[in-house]
């Protein structure tokens, strides 16, 4: 194959431009990002020659090395790992396939602060290009294992790259950054990139525990010595080069946990997930019995820009006896705990285990149940000891659960007994988050139901006229904001013997005596609701006397039994909704209200009856955020009640 230049994707384009053009700090996180890739390169490595070891060849050795070159002005990290095709080359490199990319670097142009670059690298994991942050141009070298053909890959970062084959490199990746020169105008003095002493202490800095060696060759002086051993002469008498491995090596997890700093903690959590801020609760620990392991979890601070995409793959690593087998373990978490990253540590699974195996392990369905409680157990002491952080917790993955509780709307996996008392919600008479323990704990005494209304936004929500009656009372309200939230509810339906009562379904059941006034009032007035109800057609199921308005003249409910009205939009937006699936609306009218008494003395004149009978459920639909049906013939009706109530 000839040497081909061609273009990156166009988010790969601006991505390269901000790298480059852009104002940085810690411009040194670039190195553990390409010592993180190598060391996934040589972990995949690993996995492939489990199973047939001669794929390594004469160069059995998995390792990292870096070399500094002064006079060519570059560095160079080089592993020997599982290495890649053209096709590799293309996709990983050319390309940032990844969500919301695009968005994501429209909105950093848009800022006019310095950007943080670890926040860049870490939310799309592209960092191969954090090297352009002090590289003017970049040559990679690989060949897959599997391979007899390298690619040589080259870039400056204007736009392009090329690739041309090359048929005598060795296996893996070689990554050579041609540096960039220090000008008079540059805050930072690239040159110190290029002293060993520098590259070795960012190596213990960030990647002291990646689990291969990692090695550099170093120059050390040779002194005179006299006969007792002592230094003669004021320099050395000569220099020889070692090869120094930079790294320990010992894997953080299985250090005794009072052996580790938080420091520590949060620094391998960086490197090894790629993620720009320290998580929010790490939990270490070790089991030993029937099943031994060790586990590293992590619960992060913020979610992923695609966790809540289909793209998005949860799982934690797995290892054997500190050999890498998977990187992502489905089976060791549950779907509503996937923001959970880490890794786990088993010598009871056997080190060429396949998936299918796996999947079917005694001891994997063991530690999976472990790290569920764990975890739940972890959130679960954050809640009562920091508010504050459980807060920020539940802002970023609080969906998550709520998803677990509908998943699992029978209750087989027991989910909504594991999850319910870390629920948080917003309220109509508090502004903080409220569990359903403090709800319940701060209800009237005559209340009987958790009541709970949905919507757009908090604003929208407040606003119902179906709300009018319960802030009478000082009932609290719980105020669901997200599309789940109804699903999860219904999934709940009860919490310490309270059920839960959607405001605007049914029958409030606020009071008998209340019951029986609206009950009274729909026997004298059965003709009126009758003609209004015809009006209305198919529109609604029935037009009824409202037992819970207070201000408003109408408002539209459900049947009890039927789906809400935030339900039917919610279903309306899904591409796989059934036709039809429609509320069972009814039009509430306030008997108090000067509306009503305008209908009663209207009873005679049904055509007009019938008329406002269309304004008033047109209003009511407004007001619950549905589209108008036909909006010219509406306008035109308010201006013909405009134009009759100046004669």
């Amino acid at each position: 194959m000839s040497k081909e230049t061609l273009q990156f994707q166009t988010e790969t384009k601006d991505l390269l431009n901000l790298m480059i053009h852009s104002i940085y700090t810690h411009k040194e996180i670039f190195l553990r990002e390409l010592i993180s890739n190598a060391s996934d390169a040589l972990d995949k490595m690993k996995y492939e020659s489990l199973t047939n070891p001669e794929i390594l060849g004469e160069n059995k050795e998995l390792t990292i090395q870096i070399i500094s070159n002064k006079e060519a002005r570059s560095i160079t990290i080089t592993d020997s790992g599982i290495g890649m095709t053209h096709e590799d080359l293309i996709n990983n490199i050319g390309t940032i396939a990844k969500s919301g990319t695009k968005q994501f670097l429209s909105d950093l142009k848009a800022k006019n602060s310095d950007i943080n670059a670890e926040e860049f690298i870490g939310q799309f994991g592209v960092g191969f290009y954090s090297a352009f942050m002090v590289a003017d141009s970049i040559t990679l070298t690989t060949r897959r294992y599997d391979s007899e053909i390298g690619y040589i890959w080259t870039s400056t970062g204007d736009g392009t790259f090329s690739v041309e084959e090359n048929s005598k490199i060795t296996r893996g990746t070689s990554i050579t950054l041609h540096l960039r020169s220090t000008t008079e105008e540059d805050e930072f003095n690239y040159d110190s990139y290029l002293e060993t002493y520098e590259l070795e202490s960012l190596v213990k800095k960030y990647s002291d525990y990646i689990r291969y060696a990692i090695t550099m060759d170093i120059q050390e002086a040779v002194w005179a010595k006299d006969a007792d051993g002592k230094i003669t002469g004021e320099k050395p008498d000569s220099y020889t080069t070692i090869t120094k491995t930079l790294n320990s090596q010992v894997p953080l997890w299985k250090k005794d946990k009072s052996d580790i700093t938080q420091d520590e903690y949060t620094e391998f959590y960086k490197s090894k997930f790629h993620d720009w801020e320290a998580p929010l609760e790490t939990i270490h620990y070790k089991v030993e019995g029937n099943v031994e392991y060790t586990a590293l979890l992590y619960i992060p601070t913020k979610a992923p820009h695609d966790f809540y995409s289909p793209e998005f793959k949860r799982g934690i690593s797995l290892y054997s006896k500190n050999v890498f087998i998977m990187e992502k373990c489905e089976e060791l978490l549950p779907d509503y705990l996937k923001f959970v990253k880490g890794l786990v540590d088993s010598s009871d699974f056997s080190l060429n285990i396949s998936r299918e195996i796996l999947q079917q392990s005694r001891q994997l369905k063991v530690i999976s149940k472990n790290i569920e409680k764990k975890v739940l157990s972890t959130l679960e002491t954050t809640l009562g000891e920091n508010r504050e952080k459980y807060e920020k917790f539940w802002t970023s993955f609080g969906v998550a659960l709520k998803h677990g509780i509908y998943s699992d709307f029978m209750g087989a996996l027991g989910v909504k007994d594991k999850v319910q008392d870390l629920l948080l919600f917003k309220s109509l008479n508090s502004d903080k988050l409220t569990t359903l323990s403090e709800y319940i704990g701060a209800m009237k005494g005559e209340q009987k139901f958790i009541y709970y209304a949905s919507g757009e936004s908090e604003t929208a929500i407040k606003s119902l006229p179906q709300m009018e009656l319960l802030k009478d009372k000082g009932y609290d309200v719980l105020l669901l904001t997200e599309k789940v939230d109804e699903f999860a509810i219904e999934a709940l339906r009860e919490y310490k013997e309270k059920l839960f009562r959607s405001i605007t379904k049914g029958d409030l059941e606020l009071s008998e005596e209340e019951k029986k006034q609206a009950e009274s009032l729909t026997e004298i007035n059965k003709d009126l609701l009758t003609t209004l109800k015809e009006g209305l057609g198919q529109k609604v199921g029935s037009v009824k006397i409202s037992n819970r308005l207070k201000n408003s003249p109408v408002c539209l409910v459900t049947d009890e039994h039927g789906i809400s009205l935030e339900m039917e939009k919610i279903m309306a937006e899904l591409p796989s909704s059934m036709p039809g699936m429609k509320a069972n609306k009814i039009l509430e009218i306030n008997p108090n209200h000067p509306i009503f008494t305008t209908l009663q003395t209207m009873h005679n004149n049904k055509q007009d009856l019938k008329e406002y009978a269309d304004l008033l459920y047109t209003q009511a639909l407004l007001i619950e955020g549905f589209p108008i049906e036909n909006p010219t013939e509406f306008a035109q009706k308010i201006a013909n009640l405009m134009v009759n109530a100046s004669k």
